[in-house]
C-alpha cells in the first residue's frame, strides 16, 4: 500500500552536489503525447554500473507494463527496467544501465509500453553508481560466502592426542555447482571431444535429440537410439543431465504431423508423447523443460484449450515425480524490451500455473545474450529469487553478430553474474559443437583448440575450484582452509604412517570439521 524507502538512500538522485537534477513530478512527453515522470541527469560516466530502482503506481487502468528508459545525447537505452504496475498499490521496478559513452545530459523517463493514457506516479527512486571494482568485490563476497565454506581438518593418534607437523594433502575431486554445456550427437564416437568435455563439465543437456521432432519424426515411429547413446556417455562419466524438452510451444519446431492434428487426435498424441518419453527416462534427468518458451508461443493452448500446459505439468510429474519441472524462456534476463517475457510476465505465468496445481519448481532462463546489462541481470535474478525456487541459466551464449573477442568479454560478465547470485543453482552453456560451428557461440574450433570464449570458460573453471592444497597441522593438530563446495579427498602422512579420507563440503554457515586418525 505504501512504497518502501529508496535503496541506497536514493543514491545520486538525492545528491544535488553530483549535478543530478529532477524530482518526483517532473514530466516528459512520450510519442503518444502522454506525460510521464522523468529525471534529468548530469555527468554520467562511461563504464560505470548504474543500479536504478523506483516504486511505481498507476491511475487510469487496472494494470500496465511500465518501462523505464534512458536517453543521452548520443543514444537511447530503450529499456533499463520494467514493472507490471497496478492501480491502487505500489510495485517495485529494478534495473539499471551501463553507458557506452559518457553523457553530460541524460533523461531517465517512464512510459506505458502499450501507449494507453495512464497516469504514472513514482516514489522512492534511486540511482546508485558502482565502479567495476566495487561490482566485482561484491560478486567475490557472495562467492566466498555462498559457494565456499571453511574447513578444519583435525589429526590425532589412536589415543586421541593431537599431532603437530602432520603433512596434509587436500584435493577437490568434484564440484557441487553444476556447470555444463549442451551436447549433440556429434559427441558420439568422438573421443577427443568427449575427453575435452568431461575434463571441464559436470552437467549436460541434449541440444535437440530429445525434442519431439527428433524422437518421433513420423507418427507412431519413436526412435530414442541417439538419445540413449548420449545418455550412456553422460552416465559413464557421472555427468548430471537436464531433460530438454517435452513440448516446444513454437509451431515451427513442432513435428509437421502434429501440426495437422486437431481435437482428440492431438490430445491422444501429446499424452502418448509424455508417457513414452517420461516412462522411458524416468529418474534419468534431474530436470525437464515441460512447455518450452510458453511466454512467446502457445501452439498447444490454442489447439487444446487454456488448461493444456497445466495438463502437461501434471502428467509429467505423475510419470517422473522426482524430476524438477521447469519453465524455460528467452529474453527474461537478456533484456527487458520484450513485452512478452518481462520478469513480471514470467512470475505471473508461473504463479498462474502453480495456483492451478502445477508442480513446477524450477525457473529456467535461457540466456541468449547480445550485449549483457549486468545491473538488469542482477535485478531480474533478485526479483525471481523472491519466489524461493531454484534458478538455472539454461542456454547461455553470446550472439554471433559480435566478434569472438567481444563474445568472450560478454560471456565472462554473464557467467560471473550467474555464479555470484546466491539463488542461481546451475549454469548451462549452449555451445554444442558441430562440423559447421555452433548455434551462436563456440568454445573451440573443430580441432578443439580454444577460441576466446573457451579461454574464459577455462579461466573461470580454474578460479572456481579449490586447487590442490598442501600443508602441515599446527600445534593443535589442525589445518584450516576455505574450499569450494563439493567432494574432497584428504591424505595425511606422519613419519611412516599414512591415512586418507573423503568428505563432502555442502553449503553451511558453520566451519566443517573433519577428523582423521593415524
Amino acid at each position: 500500500m505504501q512504497p518502501e524507502a529508496a535503496l541506497y538512500g536514493g543514491g545520486i538522485i538525492n545528491d544535488q552536489a553530483s549535478g543530478v537534477e529532477g524530482s518526483l513530478g517532473n514530466s516528459a512527453t512520450t510519442s503518444s503525447g502522454v506525460y510521464s515522470p522523468s529525471f534529468i541527469l548530469h555527468n554520467l560516466t562511461q563504464g560505470t554500473i548504474y543500479c536504478f530502482s523506483s516504486w511505481v503506481k498507476i491511475e487510469g487502468a487496472g494494470s500496465a507494463l511500465i518501462r523505464a528508459s534512458l536517453k543521452t545525447e548520443k543514444e537511447t537505452y530503450d529499456c533499463i527496467g520494467t514493472v507490471l504496475a497496478k492501480h491502487g498499490c505500489w510495485s517495485f521496478l529494478k534495473g539499471g544501465f551501463v553507458l557506452n559513452s559518457p553523457s553530460q545530459l541524460s533523461m531517465l523517463f517512464f512510459q506505458n509500453t502499450d501507449d494507453r493514457d495512464v497516469n504514472i506516479e513514482i516514489a522512492s527512486s534511486s540511482l546508485q553508481p558502482f565502479s567495476v571494482q566495487q561490482w566485482r568485490t561484491y560478486q567475490q563476497y557472495i562467492i566466498n560466502t555462498k559457494r565456499k565454506r571453511a574447513v578444519t581438518v583435525h589429526v590425532s593418534n589412536e589415543q586421541g592426542k593431537r599431532l603437530q607437523g602432520v603433512t596434509i594433502n587436500i584435493e577437490q575431486v568434484s564440484k557441487d555447482f553444476p556447470f555444463g554445456s549442451a551436447i549433440a550427437k556429434t559427441i558420439l564416437g568422438n573421443l577427443p571431444y568427449q575427453n575435452w568435455f568431461v575434463k571441464r563439465f559436470n552437467a549436460a543437456v541434449f541440444e535437440n535429440e530429445l525434442k519431439w521432432y527428433a524422437t518421433e519424426p513420423e507418427q507412431g515411429k519413436t526412435n530414442y537410439t541417439i538419445a540413449d547413446q548420449m545418455l550412456q556417455f553422460v552416465r559413464a562419466n557421472q555427468i548430471t543431465a537436464r531433460g530438454h524438452n517435452i513440448f516446444w510451444e513454437d509451431p515451427k519446431y513442432t513435428p509437421p504431423w502434429v501440426r495437422n492434428l486437431t481435437g482428440n487426435e492431438l490430445h491422444s498424441a501429446v499424452n502418448s508423447r509424455i508417457q513414452s518419453l517420461m516412462s522411458k527416462y524416468r529418474e534419468e534427468f534431474i530436470h525437464w523443460d515441460v512447455s518450452n518458451e510458453m511466454l512467446h508461443f502457445d501452439f498447444y493452448e490454442q489447439k487444446l484449450g487454456p488448461n493444456a500446459t497445466l495438463h502437461f505439468f501434471e502428467t509429467a510429474h505423475k510419470f517422473d515425480p522426482l524430476a524438477t519441472l521447469f519453465m524455460n524462456d528467452f529474453n527474461v534476463v537478456e533484456t527487458c524490451s520484450d513485452v512478452n517475457s518481462t520478469v513480471d510476465a514470467y512470475i505471473s505465468r508461473l504463479r498462474e500455473l502453480r495456483y492451478g496445481g502445477a508442480l513446477m519448481d524450477g525457473i529456467g532462463l535461457e540466456g541468449h545474450f547480445r550485449v549483457p546489462n549486468p545491473p538488469l541481470i542482477r535485478a531480474v535474478l533478485d526479483k525471481l529469487a523472491t519466489l524461493g525456487l531454484p534458478i538455472w541459466l539454461t542456454e547461455v551464449d553470446i550472439s554471433s553478430t559480435l566478434g569472438k573477442e567481444a563474445q568472450a568479454i560478454y560471456l565472462e560478465q554473464v557467467l560471473r553474474e550467474g555464479f555470484s547470485h546466491p539463488s542461481v543453482n546451475g549454469i548451462m552453456l549452449w555451445t554444442a559443437l558441430h562440423p559447421n560451428g555452433c548455434y551462436q557461440m563456440c568454445l573451440t574450433d573443430n580441432n578443439l583448440q580454444n577460441l576466446p570464449a573457451g579461454d574464459v570458460v577455462d579461466k573461470l573453471l580454474k578460479e572456481w575450484q579449490t586447487g590442490e592444497i598442501e600443508g602441515e597441522t599446527d600445534d593443535h593438530g589442525s589445518y584450516s582452509f576455505f574450499g569450494f563446495l563439493g567432494e574432497y579427498k584428504v591424505s595425511v602422512k606422519y613419519g611412516n604412517k599414512t591415512s586418507s579420507s573423503t568428505f563432502s563440503l555442502c553449503q553451511g554457515d558453520e566451519t566443517r570439521h573433519v577428523n582423521i586418525q593415524l
